[in-house]
């Protein structure tokens, strides 16, 4: 006796549904996510073409979810990575006291998780990439110093535009740069946090500090594009080679800005190959392999004075071969 054709239709349907869920399922645990701040940052796209350069080689689906520095973004982004079943997530924290809480998302559901610089306050994650922040930071105030000793201006002070300081590595970059104006005997008249990490918001910061601090003779600003809203507004302000800027991280228009002396110094991190390290971490776990629990990245300390015997260098591991 023959099946009626309606139960045999409906027998294939529920197979066909079941094949297509077994085949999205098993396409997802293919995939690495990457939680990423804000992908119109240049640092976070570079750090993000690392690790998906790691992905292509290993054969997995990548893809990266822009959090617009929002904690919420990024927490309900770790949600909807978690529903589709990726096999491991990379995540740049909006700021250390909320990534806890993805990070306990991802534990209960059994998916690995490598922290791909700013770090944790807590919680269990596999591997923590990041650069020596202190370290780089101390570097670049060293270079700064040397710089206004060179063009005699140590009696003037120097402001600060940082990331945020709820973010560890914004407590160590900025720690980082102030031991290295406490040797040099030079002052901090000023300190502003990013906010939105935007051009425009630095161009403000930079504007209110050259009106209230006159005697004002640097700058450090923490991250690279914001770097050029704060030489937008000296410029506007007519302070052009009276300030002496430092910056932190890199963009392609750094190099320009430091071979004529604009930018004296970047304590550049090298996202490129933190994203690869990244992937690397997460790809060795996911194949059984014992893992370190931090991975370290040197900051190549960038002048008006060695640029260009550190161009080769820097175009793949700070520039992802962006720049030409």
């Amino acid at each position: 006796m023959h099946p009626p054709l309606k139960t045999t239709l409906s027998g294939l349907f529920c197979a066909a549904i079941a094949l297509a869920l077994c085949s999205q399922l098993n396409a997802s645990a293919k995939d690495i996510v990457y939680l990423t701040p804000g992908l119109d940052l240049p640092f976070w796209r570079y750090l993000s073409k690392g690790i998906e350069s790691v992905a292509q080689k290993e054969g997995y689906g990548y893809q990266a979810f822009d959090s617009h520095n929002d904690a919420q973004t990024q927490l309900k982004n770790a949600q909807d990575a978690i529903a589709r079943g990726v096999a491991g997530i990379a995540i740049s924290p909006t700021d250390s006291s909320t990534c806890p809480s993805v990070l306990a998302l991802a534990q209960r559901a059994d998916i690995p998780v490598v922290i791909a610089d700013i770090g944790t306050n807590e919680g269990e994650y596999v591997s923590f990439i990041i650069s020596d922040n202190r370290e780089g930071a101390y570097g670049t105030g060293k270079a700064l110093v040397a710089a206004m000793k060179e063009k005699g201006v140590t009696d003037g002070t120097v402001g600060l535009v940082t990331i945020s300081l709820t973010r560890n590595n914004g407590k160590l970059r900025t720690a980082g740069f102030r031991a290295a104006l406490a040797e040099g005997g030079i002052k901090e008249c000023a300190l502003e946090q990013m906010q939105n990490y935007t051009a425009s918001e630095t161009f403000k910061y930079t504007q209110d500090m050259l009106t209230a601090n006159p005697n004002m003779k640097g700058m450090f600003i923490e991250t690279d594009q914001p770097t050029m809203g704060a030489l937008r507004a000296i410029k506007a302000a007519r302070r052009e080679g009276t300030i002496l800027v430092a910056g932190f991280d890199g963009i392609p228009e750094f190099v320009d800005l430091l071979k004529k002396g604009e930018i004296v110094v970047s304590g550049m991190q090298q996202p490129y190959l933190m994203g690869v390290r990244s992937g690397e971490a997460l790809f060795k776990h996911l194949k059984g392999a014992q893992v370190e629990k931090q991975v370290l990245v040197p900051i190549v300390i960038v002048t008006s004075k060695n640029i260009d015997e550190m161009l080769p260098t820097i175009k793949e591991t700070v520039f992802a071969n962006e720049m030409k």
